[in-house]
């Protein structure tokens, strides 16, 4: 294959990308109006074929966001609402007794579909939420010694209030882990809320909202992302990162080899979002606090100082050098 072709190929595949990435932008942002951050780092997460967490107050549209998401694309779409007597079948599915085949058959539960709402995840109690970690990591569901494949795409679009509401339980640091990125809604402008009560108030723009794309092109689209260079300096820069968050005294638990992965992987789509097919210390400084700052847990001190892991990743940023191979 020529370098021209391959120019040509590159070229396509970022078209591809940039034309999705817009009509994904425009439709949800009929929906959720003055959060374009928010919703360029869902879709950065989608097209690097991670999961989402979601993570903020009561009613302020964690739920909506992911709704809107889901869609927005014309794709399978089940949502799970996380309360304390949910079950893990529930989640992953359950064999039952045929009774006139005298068989065992697999019932598939809620997370069998290409965009899985969890709603609320930490009202589940944490043997639950565990139910979610083979599929998250692996896109398969073992049940009764026999492993099931899940569609692709496949995205967790997961919700939850802080830690400190009542009837929660805290995401174990293995669930958090296997999220690629955290965001938080925050309030609106008086602007937007001011337009949230004369939109919303008469009829959902979600009932109006139609697909702008479907599974088979998220896939394709994915795929693409993947082809996004990443030079041996990036990799070196983000391996720097997350090995500076492992030596800080400020936290007790630091950044895991899969934080450095789904790192590279955000930078890869946040890059082809941007149209170029190449990363750069930007696109890894943007969304490191958003990658890695729900997996660290943060010192004594650093609680006694009232200061939040975002903080520190952000710190951490600042302090860490850029190699000059990677400029």
């Amino acid at each position: 294959m020529t370098t021209e072709t391959t120019g040509r190929d590159t070229d396509t595949a970022l078209g591809l990308i940039h034309d999705v990435a817009a009509r994904l932008v425009t439709a949800m942002s009929g929906v959720i109006e003055g959060k374009d951050e928010v919703v360029r780092t869902t879709i950065t997460v989608l097209f690097a074929g991670g999961h989402l967490l979601i993570e903020d107050v009561p009613g302020v549209g964690k739920t909506m966001l992911a709704k809107t998401l889901a869609r927005s694309i014309d794709a399978t779409v089940r949502r799970i609402q996380f309360t304390p007597d949910l079950l893990p079948s529930d989640v992953t599915g359950v064999s039952v007794f045929n009774q006139d085949a005298r068989t065992f058959e697999f019932r598939p539960g809620a997370i069998f579909a290409n965009v899985v709402v969890g709603d609320e995840i930490n009202r589940a109690s944490p043997k639950t939420q565990s139910a979610l970690l083979e599929s998250m990591e692996e896109r398969q569901v073992t049940a009764d010694g026999t492993t099931y494949r899940l569609q692709e795409p496949f995205i967790v679009m997961a919700t939850q209030n802080p830690i400190e509401m009542e009837g929660t339980y805290p995401l174990p640091e293995a669930q958090r882990d296997r999220f690629m990125a955290r965001i938080s809604m925050g309030y609106p402008s008086p602007r937007a809320e001011l337009d949230l009560l004369e939109t919303h108030g008469a009829r959902s723009p979600l009932e109006s909202l139609t697909p702008v794309t479907d599974a088979a092109t998220i896939v394709s689209v994915v795929e693409a992302v993947t082809r996004v260079h990443a030079s041996p300096a990036i990799r070196q820069y983000i391996v720097d990162l997350v090995g500076r968050s492992r030596a800080s005294t400020a936290l007790r638990l630091g950044a895991s080899p899969r934080a450095a992965l789904h790192l590279l992987r955000a930078s890869r789509a946040h890059a082809a979002l941007e149209g170029r097919d190449h990363v750069i210390p930007d696109d890894v400084q943007s969304l490191a606090v958003a990658v890695l700052s729900h997996r660290l847990m943060p010192s004594s001190e650093t609680q006694l100082a009232r200061r939040t892991t975002s903080e520190v990743v952000t710190d951490l940023v600042r302090q860490t050098p850029v190699p000059p191979a990677a400029r």
